[in-house]
């Protein structure tokens, strides 16, 4: 498994501390890793319940407290009710809750988790056909590019162009211009809304980043990944990497009525703020919860977000296809000499550069 690298920075680099000592979730220091920083672990500890006048919402950071903000009926979307109450969770991860977010092309679904989720042992269903054939070339196409270099960086030449590339797809747009830079452009699929999950290409990035960052820091996983019969693996590496590593740190929710956490009661129509980042890495809820281990026994799907969500569908299509192409293209991809990966932000988060050397 690849080491922690969760261990405390010097004192100075700290974040502010609020009257009472609550840690200040955007005051200086804390975009710079919460995790590092403990702030999360400071939060869970001796803050579960706290209000935080920056964000202007009650901070929610034990597991319990969050899975309860994200299902139960007594909480609704912020700032508005358009989002789910219970029992189904409220949009995380790589979903934005649109109201009109539309299916991807032809009904498109997700591989599941049996055999039929690796393309080797058998045909993918035909209603998903265009978009793996879209994300797979977008894929290859990029891996090719940079197999000759000395040195890239997946960030910037890889995790950026490959889901603008499927986005465009999904939009009914053209096959997109790997020769131009890719934009963040928001797209409108004919006879479609323009507010669905999968126009929010950024956060796909940031989660491809995370993906390809968690798997390149262990030689073994990769061997496996490369293997046959690796679908399953890059499944529970993809569900995983939205544990540890969410796109999305935070997602805001709404009491309708007074409800009681475990660190006191929050009164009705009071704003939330659901700490992702520190839920997914409750020592309560799940074991080593800073290792990454695709193949732990307390995964909780609770985290990944909606099932259906065309963001997520597409998300999980890119990362298991992109890391197949590079791969395939660079058997002996490995992280340049002296380089080790380095997320930011505390509302999203992902790593700022993914520097490779390819051969």
């Amino acid at each position: 498994m690849p080491a922690d690298r969760s261990e405390a920075l010097p004192t100075a680099r700290r974040p502010h501390r609020l009257a009472g000592g609550q840690p200040g979730l955007l005051e200086p220091g804390a975009s710079t890793d919460p995790y590092r920083l403990r702030l999360y672990r400071v939060l869970r500890t001796d803050f579960p319940l706290g209000y935080d006048p920056g964000l202007g919402a009650w901070l929610l950071s034990r597991y319990a407290d969050v899975a309860l903000a994200l299902t139960d009926p007594r909480f609704t979307g912020y700032p508005h009710d358009g989002a789910p109450r219970g029992p189904v969770p409220a949009p995380l991860g790589l979903c934005r809750g649109s109201l009109v977010c539309t299916p991807l092309p032809d009904g498109v679904t997700a591989p599941g988790p049996g055999p039929s989720a690796d393309a080797s042992q058998g045909a993918a269903p035909a209603s998903m056909a265009a978009t793996l054939s879209a994300v797979e070339r977008t894929a290859y196409v990029l891996a090719r590019r940079i197999a000759g270099r000395d040195r890239a960086d997946l960030v910037g030449e890889f995790c950026r162009w490959l889901p603008a590339g499927a986005d465009a797809v999904a939009a009914g747009l053209s096959y997109p211009d790997l020769n131009a830079p890719p934009r963040h452009a928001v797209h409108q699929r004919p006879g479609g809304g323009t507010g669905d999950c999968a126009r929010h290409t950024g956060l796909r990035e940031r989660a491809l980043a995370s993906f390809l960052a968690n798997m390149l820091d262990d030689p073994d996983l990769l061997a496996a990944a490369a293997g046959s019969g690796a679908g399953i693996l890059l499944g529970r590496a993809w569900t995983e990497t939205l544990r540890r590593d969410p796109p999305v740190q935070i997602v805001l929710r709404r009491t309708r009525t007074e409800v009681r956490v475990s660190g006191g009661t929050l009164p009705g129509g009071a704003p939330v703020a659901c700490l992702i980042g520190a839920a997914g890495r409750d020592p309560v809820r799940f074991a080593a919860p800073d290792r990454f281990d695709p193949l732990r026994s307390d995964a909780d799907p609770l985290l990944t977000g909606p099932a259906d969500c065309p963001a997520a569908l597409l998300g999980r299509l890119e990362a298991e296809h992109g890391l197949r192409a590079l791969l395939a293209a660079m058997p002996r991809i490995r992280w340049a000499e002296g380089f080790r990966p380095a997320s930011s932000g505390v509302l999203t988060r992902g790593p700022r550069a993914l520097l490779v050397r390819p051969s």
